[in-house]
């Protein structure tokens, strides 16, 4: 068997939970490591510290990573279209607003937006979101280290607009009275939301290992898409914290689960060179190679 140190988070439309409730990676020869982290930015420190091989990732924080010395690409696709932004009861949805984001953003002037981690593919989104419509001083983005305390202050009344995963936005509408202010589509189209990115020294040394979990994380995502109901009963039993209905209902926020690295993927990840270096979060303009290597998907006919 060969170990394999998986960097993951809670957001549980990801592959990795169909992943942890199967035996498809033991049967494939893969001994998984699973190690949890509260957001992207964490596991892009885990991997320069070498402590794991391959994270679940948004782009914008392993571009980050790469522009300060990571050594690491990504290896395949996952999900696309992941951020929501969810307030509680009262407030216009951007459609409401006949789709005007300055008009839809004026009633948030002088509120706090909740936010996982500084630097992660939501922190990025929304304070891009803010600034095009001219409110960067006047609406306060504050980040959580871990995004599932977001929920809790929402519910204590601390925070009533928020940005995040669809897990987030089926939570805050259960319990939070919140609904969902801007589809995944509307505020940022393809955006990365995960992919799969592995250390360089894996891509060099451990390519078979890597197209197994790749060839199987695809086999996830396809289950995910197609076996939808199935996929959701094995995630809400890996999980116990949550039911069938409430994965469903989350699969169902953003239903675009791809292995794949499509040339939309692409596109949308390259539109966040030039907002992450106006933002100051990367120093220099990145090349599409210094950002993906797309030898596995080719490989594997993805």
């Amino acid at each position: 068997m060969t170990e394999l140190r998986i960097g993951h988070l809670s957001t549980m439309y990801h592959s990795s939970f169909i992943l942890m409730g199967t035996d498809w990676l033991e049967k494939a020869g893969i001994k998984p490591q699973w190690n949890l982290f509260g957001g992207g930015p964490a596991i892009v420190n885990a991997l320069k510290n070498n402590e794991i091989d391959i994270g679940y990732i948004g782009l914008p924080p392993t571009m980050i990573g790469i522009d300060r010395g990571l050594k690491a690409r990504c290896i395949a696709g996952g999900h696309v279209e992941g951020t929501v932004m969810i307030a509680t009861a009262g407030y216009r949805t951007l459609e409401e607003c006949n789709n005007d984001n300055i008009l839809f953003l004026e009633q948030f002037r002088g509120l706090t937006i909740a936010c996982p981690p500084s630097g992660s593919i939501h922190d990025v989104i929304i304070r891009n979101f803010i600034k095009e419509a001219g409110f960067e001083k006047d609406i306060e983005v504050l980040n959580y280290e871990w995004a599932d305390m977001i929920p809790e202050a929402m519910m204590d009344g601390v925070i009533e607009v928020a940005i995040g995963t669809p897990s987030l936005a089926v939570v805050a509408e259960r319990y939070c009275d919140a609904k969902i202010m801007v589809p995944p589509e509307k505020l940022w189209p393809d955006n990365p939301s995960y992919g799969i990115i592995a250390s360089q020294e894996m891509i060099d040394n451990s390519h078979e290992t890597l197209l197994k979990f790749i060839e199987l994380h695809d086999k996830a995502c396809q289950f995910i898409r197609k076996n939808t109901e199935e996929a959701s009963e094995l995630v809400a039993d890996t999980i116990k914290m949550v039911d069938a209905d409430f994965v469903r209902d989350m699969y169902e926020v953003s239903p675009k689960y791809s292995a794949a690295i499509s040339e939309n993927y692409i596109a949308s990840t390259m539109r966040f060179v030039d907002v992450l270096h106006e933002l100051g979060c990367i120093s220099g303009k990145l090349m599409q190679e210094d950002i993906f290597d797309l030898r596995f998907v080719k490989e594997l006919q993805l």
